[in-house]
C-alpha cells in the first residue's frame, strides 16, 4: 500500500480566497501558540532545584504535565467556543496544525534537527484537510469542508474508483493549488527462488569476492591516470611552446588532470 498525489491548480472565487488566507492566519496563531506553551514549560524547567535564576523560573507549577499533542487538542476544543474566529476553522485542521508542530518536535529529539520556530505572517502556507466527505469530486471540482465546492484545472483523469485520504491546500505565488492523496494498491508477485545463489563481498585488496573463490582485483583508476599524465607531461615538455603540436598534447595532459581530478 502506497499513496499517490495529485496535484490540480485551483480556480476559487475572491470569497474563497479570502476564506482561505483567514484560515491560514488561524492556523499560524495556533501553530505559535502551542509553541510558545512548549517553549514556556521547557524554560520553567531548566533551572536548578536549589537556585533560581533570572533568565529561567517555576512561572508554571510544578504539577503541570508536559504540552502534548492530545492535551493541547482538548484545550483547542476549549477556545474554539470562546473565540469565533478558530470556531469558523473547521476542526481537524487546527488539529493538523499542532501535529505539524508534533512531528517538529520530534524530528527534534530523533533526528537532531533545530529546535520549532515561530512562524511570521506569510510563512505559513498550507493546510491540511485529513479527513473528505462522501464523493468530494466532481465535474472538476472539489468539496472541501465547511468551505464548499471550489473549482479546480483537471489537468489529468483521476481514478473514479479511488477513495481520497486527504487534501492539502497551498499557497504559491501563482496561485492556490490543491494536493489530493489517493491510496494505491500493487500486487507484488512472489518470485520463487531458483538457480545458485552466490555471495558477494566489498573488500580492499580484492574489489569483488564471490563465494565460489571468484576474485576480482580493484580497479586502480588514480595510479594509471597518473602514468598516463605523466607521460603525457613529458611530450609537452619536448613541443615547442606555441605550436599545434604543442596545444594538442596540453590539452591532452589537461583532460587527464580533470579525471585525475
Amino acid at each position: 500500500m502506497f499513496n499517490l498525489t495529485y496535484e490540480f491548480k485551483l480556480k476559487p472565487t475572491t470569497t474563497q480566497v479570502a476564506i482561505f488566507e483567514d484560515w491560514l492566519e488561524q492556523c499560524r496563531r495556533v501553530y505559535n501558540f502551542a509553541l510558545a506553551e512548549r517553549k514556556d514549560w521547557l524554560k520553567s524547567r531548566s533551572c536548578q532545584i536549589n537556585a533560581c535564576s533570572i533568565r529561567s523560573e517555576y512561572i508554571i507549577p510544578a504539577d503541570k504535565p508536559t504540552p502534548t499533542y492530545a492535551c493541547q487538542c482538548k484545550a483547542l476544543t476549549l477556545v474554539r467556543a470562546i473565540i469565533p474566529a478558530l470556531n469558523a476553522v473547521q476542526v481537524h485542521v487546527l488539529q493538523q496544525t499542532i501535529k505539524r508542530l508534533e512531528r517538529a518536535f520530534i524530528s527534534m529529539w530523533e533526528q537532531k534537527h533545530g529546535f520549532p520556530r515561530f512562524k511570521k505572517v506569510g510563512a505559513m502556507r498550507s493546510f491540511v484537510f485529513p479527513q473528505m466527505g462522501v464523493e468530494p469530486l466532481k465535474n472538476s471540482a472539489v468539496k472541501l469542508p465547511k468551505i464548499g465546492w471550489v473549482r479546480f484545472r483537471q489537468s489529468r483523469e483521476i481514478p473514479s474508483s479511488a477513495t481520497i485520504k486527504q487534501v492539502r491546500l497551498i499557497r504559491r505565488v501563482s496561485g492556490w493549488y490543491a494536493m489530493l492523496t489517493l491510496p494505491g494498491e500493487v500486487s507484488i508477485p512472489n518470485v520463487i527462488p531458483h538457480g545458485n545463489p552466490v555471495g558477494i563481498d566489498v573488500g580492499l585488496t580484492n574489489f569483488i569476492a564471490t563465494s565460489n573463490g571468484i576474485l576480482i582485483e580493484r580497479p586502480r583508476f588514480f595510479i594509471d591516470a597518473e602514468r598516463k599524465l605523466k607521460l603525457l607531461q613529458q611530450r609537452v615538455s619536448r613541443k615547442r611552446i606555441g605550436s599545434n603540436n604543442w596545444k594538442r598534447a596540453a590539452e591532452k595532459s589537461c583532460s587527464v588532470a580533470r579525471v585525475r581530478r
